[in-house]
C-alpha cells in the first residue's frame, strides 16, 4: 500500500509539531486540514521559574516529577539566560526525575539523566501509582505542571499523602490564536464533512471546546464528533476526553508517538477502506 490513506480527510489540531505530523498524514495519501489550537510561548517574566530552579539548585527537593518534555525544555532555556545550566543539570543528578511519560523521559536523556522511577502508564495517575507503596509524607516533590488545570489534581493528591509539593509552570499558551480557523474547523465537523480527527496534546481538546462555548457551537462540536472518527496519541489525552464525554476509537497500543499513531490510523483507515469495498 503505498498510499494508504487516499480517500480520507482527517482533521490535524496541532501547533508545534504540526508539519511534522501533518507531513506523516500526506505522505501516506491523506487530506489533512491543519487547524492549529495551541501555540506554545516563553513566559512574560521568569521569576517564579527561576525561584523554583533555585530551589533545586540549593537541594530543596528529594523528588522532580516532570509532566511534559516541553517544560523541561523551557526551564533549560531560563537556565540557558542566567548562566545556571550546568548548576541545574547538576542538581537534577542529585534528586529523583519522575517523567509522566515518554516525552520527558527523552529530554532527561538528552541532558544525560535518566528516570528515577517508572510509570507504566503515562498519565498523572499512572504517576500516583508508580507512587503507591512509598510513605512520601513530608518529601520534598517539586512538580512541573502546563498551562491550566489539568496538572493540580495531582498536586492535590501528592499534597493529601503529606508531601512537601513546590510546583512551576514553565511556558504559557496563546490561545486566542487562529480562533476563527477553530470555529471553520467545528462546522466542518458537524457537517459530517471531516473523516478522522487526530488529538496529540490535551490542551488541543481543551482548547476547542472552550472557542465551541464561547462561540455557541459546543451542540455543533459535539454532533460532529458523532459523525468522526476520534484519534488520541494516548493515555493522557484520552483522560481529557473522557472528561468531556467522548472515546477516542483509535491509539497506539503502545509507544504514545506520532509515528505509531499514524500506524494506528492506517490500520484503521484500511480496514474500513476494504469493508466498503
Amino acid at each position: 500500500m503505498r498510499h494508504p490513506l487516499v480517500g480520507l480527510d482527517i482533521l490535524v489540531p496541532e501547533s508545534r509539531e504540526l508539519d511534522l505530523f501533518a507531513g506523516m498524514l500526506e505522505a501516506a495519501g491523506a487530506a489533512v486540514r491543519r487547524c492549529p489550537l495551541v501555540t506554545i510561548l516563553d513566559l512574560d517574566e521568569t521569576s517564579v521559574a527561576e525561584d523554583w530552579i533555585e530551589q533545586l539548585v540549593s537541594g530543596g527537593f528529594d523528588d522532580v516529577i516532570w509532566l511534559t518534555g516541553e517544560g523541561l525544555r523551557r526551564l533549560l532555556a531560563v537556565c540557558d539566560g542566567n548562566g545556571r545550566r550546568q548548576a541545574f543539570i547538576d542538581a537534577l543528578g542529585q534528586v529523583r526525575s519522575i517523567p509522566r511519560g515518554p516525552k520527558p523521559a527523552r529530554v532527561l536523556r538528552e541532558i544525560g539523566l535518566s528516570s528515577g522511577l517508572d510509570v507504566v502508564t503515562p498519565t498523572s495517575q499512572g504517576v500516583l501509582d508508580a507512587l503507591r507503596i512509598e510513605d512520601i509524607s513530608n518529601r520534598r516533590i517539586g512538580v512541573q505542571l502546563y498551562p491550566g488545570e489539568g496538572g493540580l489534581p495531582l498536586v492535590k493528591a501528592l499534597e493529601d499523602r503529606g508531601a512537601l509539593v513546590s510546583s512551576v509552570t514553565p511556558y504559557r499558551y496563546a490561545s486566542q490564536a487562529h480562533r476563527s480557523r477553530v470555529e471553520d474547523a467545528i462546522h466542518a465537523l458537524a457537517s459530517g464533512s471531516i473523516g478522522m480527527v487526530a488529538f496529540t496534546s490535551s490542551p488541543q481538546i481543551d482548547r476547542l471546546f472552550e472557542v465551541a462555548r464561547a462561540a455557541d457551537m459546543e451542540e455543533s462540536l459535539r454532533r460532529g464528533f458523532t459523525l468522526t472518527l476520534i484519534a488520541a496519541v494516548g493515555p493522557i489525552v484520552e483522560e481529557t476526553l473522557h472528561r468531556y464525554g467522548l472515546a477516542a476509537d483509535i491509539r497506539p497500543d503502545r509507544s504514545f508517538h506520532m509515528k505509531p499513531l499514524v500506524r494506528a490510523i492506517t490500520a484503521v483507515w484500511h480496514q474500513r477502506s476494504g469493508s466498503a469495498n
